[in-house]
């Protein structure tokens, strides 16, 4: 999957209003770009606009989850938030940061308020934050470019630096590509291994349950940044213990019991299946690094759904002559009497690797996309599931391996 290059500032005060300046947490930061019109112009995931101002753009750090410094009026637990924080900025090349007494997240000094960096990013989230990974400084690639992105090149991100220091969580959505996505799980199981940062003191994960009596003893514990931001709201409902947790993250299945992958079973999920509540105790059942979540939706109306078989696979081309990585194809026939517009649909293999699909496809008609190399398709066999702006499922075909052949476009029959 390639990202797009963004020049500009990371701005961490505004000199002339300090006190309602930026909040930098240690995976969000501010960022003015050089060209905004390139920030507009960047996939939708969610099918939310970039919430960009005359000041910026906040940048949420892909792959990544620090924890949280603020949230709904409270936090976590502070030693390990302020340090992923001042990391980040560390990183990014700001020195002299002091913040507010009376305002803890704002800065109150800094030797520089905005610095030359740059973002490598493929998307707009739920929230309109650009998702990226974020280096200091100006890249050789032009404003604008399309850029590959490999593991060398994570490496040198922001992003890998917090992970390898053990300053934040994984938290690996579709949106990025499975090659990363295995790499950064490789960086996150390496540094709980090693036992640095957070690592020592984290828990409500498979070996250790946390006991959370009540909301204050939540605010001192370290854990996945995602479950907290669930438990927050679930304790201030009134619930006196996490018995009725499974329930009420069924209850939601768009903003409570995210759609997860399990890279393990190789099964479509919800946040609930790696969740565990009883009494006063909470867990997750599989380290962070071991699904992959669904982008979070947007908070607007959701898109009306597709009526499923209104678009139709119906072929594929997993295995080209030659190489496979972004020469495999899939075709899609569109068998109602209007035009069907394509943003925001997406097409996914078995482990839920997204390649978007855009613009509009006219009644009757047939249309090739090619497949980016973060979908590969398997020679031994796969799915292929087409999924409309509003995530629903319009079509699904599975294929074996013994129909596969170099160079052999797979028709799948239609009844």
């Amino acid at each position: 999957m390639t990202y797009t290059v963004l020049r500009g500032e990371f701005v961490i005060r505004y000199p002339d209003l300090p006190r309602q300046g930026p909040e930098p947490d240690g995976d969000t930061v501010k960022f003015a770009p050089d060209n905004p019109s390139l920030v507009e112009a960047l996939p939708l995931t969610s099918g939310v606009p970039a919430d960009l101002g005359a000041r910026g753009v906040s940048v949420r750090l892909e792959g990544i989850d620090a924890l949280e410094t603020h949230f709904a009026e409270t936090h976590q637990e502070l030693v390990g938030a302020n340090l992923a924080r001042d990391e980040l900025l560390r990183l990014l090349g700001f020195t002299g940061v002091t913040f507010f007494p009376d305002l803890p997240n704002k800065v109150s000094s800094a030797d520089a308020d905005r610095l030359r960096g740059h973002v490598l990013s493929n998307g707009i989230d739920a929230n309109g934050r650009v998702i990226g990974f974020v280096y200091p400084g100006d890249p050789q690639a032009p404003d604008g470019a399309q850029v590959f992105l490999d593991p060398p090149a994570v490496d040198r991100s922001v992003n890998a630096a917090l992970v390898t220091g053990g300053h934040a969580y994984p938290a690996l959505y579709a949106t990025l590509p499975a090659e990363l996505r295995t790499h950064l799980a490789g960086l996150s199981r390496a540094a709980r291994a090693a036992g640095v940062g957070i690592w020592p003191r984290s828990t409500a994960d498979p070996t250790t349950a946390a006991d959370v009596p009540d909301a204050a003893a939540l605010r001192e514990l370290v854990m996945w940044p995602k479950l907290f931001r669930r438990l927050v709201p679930y304790l201030a409902a009134g619930h006196p213990d996490f018995d009725g947790l499974d329930a009420w993250l069924r209850a939601d299945p768009v903003h409570r019991d995210d759609r997860i992958f399990l890279l393990d079973r190789a099964e479509h999920g919800h946040l609930h299946d790696v969740v565990s509540g009883a009494g006063h105790q909470v867990r997750l059942t599989v380290q962070p690094e071991d699904f992959v979540i669904s982008p979070d939706p947007s908070s607007g109306p959701t898109p009306p759904p597709v009526a499923v078989g209104s678009v139709l696979i119906v072929a594929a081309l997993p295995d080209p002559t030659g190489a496979d990585a972004g020469r495999e194809t899939v075709t899609l026939l569109n068998t109602t009497a209007s035009a069907v517009t394509l943003d925001g649909w997406a097409l996914t293999d078995t482990a839920g690797r997204p390649h978007a699909l855009t613009g509009a496809l006219a009644s009757g008609a047939t249309h090739l996309t090619t497949l980016g190399p973060a979908v590969p398709l398997a020679n031994t066999g796969d799915a292929i599931i087409l999924t409309d702006a509003g995530h629903a499922v319009v079509d699904r075909v599975t294929y074996r391996g013994g129909q596969v052949r170099p160079g052999r476009t797979i028709v799948f029959g239609r009844h």
